[in-house]
């Protein structure tokens, strides 16, 4: 499907046949939660903390940190900056936060695990979507960037604010500090070792060719090894309490269709070019699903209902957004014209047209 290797075609399957796997092994396996808890690294079972650096660390040799500065050249391009800043930084946590009240009222610590998704923006398949809808990948890269390095300022001020603060009175407690740990730890570990490999290694072609798709293989084996790991931890919950865990996807569900055609929305009334409007609707509706589990399992535990909460974004973002593709794409053929000197170009800008808004004008006539 529009370049996916199979694996990836199929990320919806082996994540379902990895949490179904994960609960026959706690469910049946004696003594499992015993092996996997033996040992411990900043309150997170070993086996777990490893999966979740080797989870993140390809995101960020991904990232362009050295284009960052360009984008400061055009207004359009700062104007667009800032309406992805509100949107995801503001209007996408508030959405999320509403509704896991909304669906959730009498589930906490399960509404805590969704708030903690919530407020982690995509830093990761953002990148994916984008190509597959034909997005700018210049913005898209530069975006991705800058909120990588803001989860590392925000992120815990704002789980803290709207899980702690806003959910003032409910039975979870928590230190900030122990979600700024986890932070620190899950997500600035990786971005330094990413950084700094791309920043030693990038002047290499093979560098872009070669190790970036291959050492890119290890997030998607460390995400499904996780998701054995942590279902397995909690194979006899969710066997117990099968019910409420369902009732968890209903607000992510509702959240990546209400900001997602909230965003496709404004771009069409704004005259968005389309290859602009893909990344802001995407990186509005993706999630970091990856910090979001580090963050629940470092603050509340591996077996927490927060974890397994968590635990189920993927689970749900990853077919969604794979459907969101299709109707972004839909959308193109009903609203954008297509530039028929660009006939010949193509998902990455190789092989098919980059849709124009009905004004015609496309997103090289505002980048620097």
């Amino acid at each position: 499907m529009w370049g996916l290797s199979l694996i990836d075609t199929l990320l919806p399957l082996w994540i379902i046949l990895c949490m179904v796997g994960g609960v026959l092994i706690g469910y049946y396996v004696p003594n499992v939660e015993t092996v996997l808890n033996a040992a411990k690294f900043a309150d997170v079972s070993v086996p777990v903390a490893i999966g979740l650096l080797v989870m993140m660390y390809p995101v960020f040799c991904r990232i362009k940190y050295e284009e960052l500065g360009a984008l400061f050249k055009g207004k359009f391009m700062k104007g667009q900056l800032l309406f992805s800043l509100v949107v995801n930084w503001i209007i996408a946590p508030l959405l999320m936060v509403a509704l896991a009240w909304m669906t959730l009222p009498d589930l906490p610590d399960y509404r805590s695990g969704v708030i903690l998704v919530g407020v982690a923006r995509c830093i990761a398949m953002v990148l994916i979507w984008n190509q597959l809808a034909g997005g700018n990948q210049e913005f898209c890269a530069v975006t991705v960037a800058i909120n990588s390095l803001l989860q590392i300022v925000l992120y815990g001020p704002l789980a803290y604010f709207y899980v702690v603060i806003v959910g003032k009175g409910t039975t979870f407690h928590i230190d900030m500090w122990v979600i700024v740990r986890s932070v620190l730890i899950y997500m600035g570990i990786p971005l330094l070792a990413g950084f700094l490999t791309r920043w030693c290694l990038r002047r290499f072609e093979w560098y872009h060719k070669t190790f970036v798709p291959t050492v890119g293989k290890l997030s998607l084996i460390a995400l499904l090894y996780v998701i054995v790991v942590m279902f397995a931890l909690q194979g006899h919950e969710i066997v117990n309490d099968i019910g409420n865990v369902l009732r968890t996807a209903v607000p992510l569900i509702l959240y990546f269709v209400v900001i997602f055609a909230g965003v496709l929305a404004w771009c069409l009334i704004t005259k968005v070019p389309y290859d602009i409007a893909v990344p802001q609707c995407f990186t509005a509706a993706s999630n970091n699903f990856e910090l979001a589990i580090a963050i629940a399992v470092g603050t509340y535990g591996v077996q927490s209902k927060e974890a397994l909460a968590a635990t189920i974004g993927p689970l749900i973002e990853v077919p969604m957004l794979l459907s969101l593709v299709y109707v972004i794409k839909y959308v193109r053929g009903r609203w954008y014209a297509i530039d028929p000197a660009e006939s010949e170009k193509g998902e990455d800008g190789s092989s098919e047209g980059i849709p124009t808004p009905p004004s015609q004008h496309k997103s090289e006539d505002y980048l620097p």
